[in-house]
């Protein structure tokens, strides 16, 4: 797939209600997560293997209804169609308790208003979008807080550290100390959130296998 070089405005219609693929300039190529490598750093020391990170949790925090309102809530506007001016992707993984939490779908799109954010998700593939008509830093904190999972150095949305579970942050593979709210979000970089106690048995990655023209 080669990367877009045109801008496809945000249109009304059946389709774009049946999914936010409809506003997309870009597509992130899979709708599974299936692209996430295996080859990183460990939260603890489990046999290396090509399965996923962590079977898939029971734990939801599904896109928030009122997409409008979380993005405000990020300090990020609304726009009318995708950003061209800066146009890159972080991927994110999120680990509760030893298993995978989904990213869903359309976070930072409002379907009803026929906006989006210059931060979004597409699908669910863990593949995060920023497509800006500016040139400007995006953090994790404002991606979370469009979320509705505002995260902090000591909690990820109504989960705290202490009693034995911890938050840590890790971007290809290395941890990370300080705010993570306050991550840069970078080009292909591959982020993974893990909350829970150390002995749970999540292996880190350290890469995301891109699809072609991302």
């Amino acid at each position: 797939m080669p990367k877009f070089a045109h801008k496809r405005r945000i249109t009304t219609g059946v389709a774009v209600l049946a999914g936010a693929a409809a506003l997309a300039a870009c597509s992130s190529g899979s709708g599974t997560g299936s692209g996430r490598e295996d080859s990183g750093a460990a939260a603890t020391s489990p046999a290396a293997d090509s399965k996923p990170s962590a079977p898939p949790s029971s734990l939801s925090w599904p896109a928030p209804a009122d997409a409008s309102a979380q993005v405000k809530a990020a300090g990020l506007p609304m726009l009318g169609q995708e950003g061209q001016v800066l146009h890159i992707h972080s991927h994110l993984d999120v680990f509760v308790d030893g298993k995978a939490v989904t990213v869903p779908a359309e976070i930072g799109i409002d379907l009803v208003k026929q906006q989006i954010s210059p931060l979004h998700t597409h699908d669910t593939s863990g593949v995060v979008h920023i497509e800006s008509p500016v040139k400007t830093d995006f953090t994790l904190g404002e991606f979370m807080t469009e979320w509705n999972v505002p995260i902090s150095k000591d909690a990820l949305g109504p989960l705290k550290s202490g009693g034995g579970k911890e938050l840590r942050l890790y971007v290809n593979g290395k941890e990370q100390t300080g705010d993570p709210a306050a991550l840069k979000l970078v080009a292909h970089d591959e982020i993974a959130v893990v909350y829970g106690s150390p002995s749970d048995p999540v292996k880190v990655p350290s890469s995301y296998d891109w699809p072609e023209g991302l």
